[in-house]
């Protein structure tokens, strides 16, 4: 794990993470999360100097995470799932199943976005509870999303494209 600082590109450190393959990492507060693919599991990192706070196990084959403001949601390619810690002690909060081989997870404010790049699909789950409010599709093999404060917006690894919700 490497922490740069944004103003000017500066490489200030760098960090090991628990297990395996770090993969995707989020700000959640004053805290880094970083999910550890081979691992099943996510760390926390204090942002300021990177000490592991902890290790957290979730699904198996963990891709990305998000932040919403209270919790920690990450998307378990390997079980088509998703995990939801407390982002304070990251005490699960749930297990939730979305589409096939979810990867890219963003938060709207109120919801969570899943994207399903096995079954070309993006899940949106009401971020209190993990209920699913729909399953829509997608352009071939969803991977990465991102809200821009009204959409969400989905790429497309194997259409070349971007979608928006």
């Amino acid at each position: 794990m490497t922490k740069i600082r944004a103003s000017d590109g500066t490489v200030l450190g760098y960090f090991p993470t628990v297990s395996g393959h770090a993969w995707g990492v989020a700000f959640g507060g004053a805290n880094i999360w970083v999910v550890n693919n081979t691992g099943n599991s996510v760390s926390k990192l204090r942002a300021s100097d990177g000490t592991i706070l902890g290790t957290f196990a979730v699904g198996p084959g963990p891709t990305f995470v998000a932040f919403d403001g209270a919790n920690i949601w990450v998307s378990n390619d390997g079980s088509n799932t998703v995990t939801k810690l407390r982002a304070r002690d990251g005490v699960s909060l749930g297990t939730f199943t979305v589409g096939q081989s979810p990867n890219g997870i963003a938060f709207d404010g109120a919801n969570i976005w899943v994207a399903n790049t096995g079954s070309n699909t993006v899940t949106k789950l009401r971020a209190s509870d993990g209920v699913s409010l729909g399953t829509f599709a997608s352009g071939l093999a969803p991977l990465g999303l991102a809200f821009d404060g009204a959409n969400i917006w989905a790429a497309n690894s194997n259409s070349n494209t971007v979608q928006k919700f």
